[in-house]
C-alpha cells in the first residue's frame, strides 16, 4: 500500500513544492512505494521559478508541480496521508482541517528562500533544497509498513531535529 505524506507551507511556491518533489524523487531513484504531496492555506497559484529552477538543475522532475490549497487534501476521496509535515512557521501556526487517517505530525521549519533578494535567490533556493533533500532522503526510507504511527511519530521528528 502507498504511503502518503503531505507537505504543507503558507502559499505552497517554495519550501513545500521542494520537498514533494524530493521524496518523490527519492522514492523513485530507491524504488519506494511511498508519495508526497503539497499544498498551502493560501496558496499562490504558481510556483517559484527559482523553486523549479533549482530542481530541474538537479535532476529532479517538475512536471505536475503545482500550487494546491491544503483543503483539497481532506475532501472526500483524497489519497489518506500518513505524514503530514509543516515545513515554515507561518503555517504550522495555521488551523488545519482533520486529516482522516489520523496521521503523524511534525513541524519541520525552514527559512524562506524567497524571502533573500533577488541576487541570492538562486543560491538560497539551492541551500533550501539540499537541506530538504537530506531530511526527505531519511524519510523515505522509513520501513512505513513495519511501522505503527505511535513508532513513526518520534522518528519523523528525530529526522527534522536532524
Amino acid at each position: 500500500m502507498t504511503t502518503n505524506v503531505l507537505v504543507l507551507c503558507t502559499h505552497n511556491s517554495a519550501r513545500s513544492v521542494l520537498a514533494e518533489a524530493m521524496f518523490n524523487h527519492w522514492a523513485d531513484v530507491l524504488g519506494v512505494d511511498a508519495r508526497a504531496y503539497s499544498a498551502g492555506a493560501a496558496p499562490s497559484g504558481c510556483v517559484h521559478a527559482q523553486a523549479l529552477a533549482v530542481l530541474s538543475a538537479a535532476g529532479v522532475d517538475v512536471s505536475g508541480l503545482s500550487s494546491k490549497n491544503m483543503e483539497q487534501f481532506a475532501e472526500v476521496g483524497a489519497p489518506t496521508m500518513r505524514v503530514v509535515i509543516t515545513v515554515c512557521d507561518s503555517a504550522a501556526a495555521q488551523p488545519c482541517p482533520i486529516w482522516p487517517g489520523a496521521p503523524v505530525r511534525a513541524h519541520w521549519s525552514y527559512p524562506d528562500p524567497s524571502a533573500a533578494d533577488v541576487a541570492d535567490q538562486a543560491q538560497r533556493f539551492d541551500l533550501t533544497r539540499q537541506a530538504i533533500a537530506y531530511r526527505m532522503v531519511q524519510l523515505v526510507q522509513l520501513p512505513f509498513d513495519a511501522l505503527s504511527n505511535a513508532e513513526l511519530q518520534p522518528l519523523v521528528h528525530r529526522i527534522g531535529a536532524s
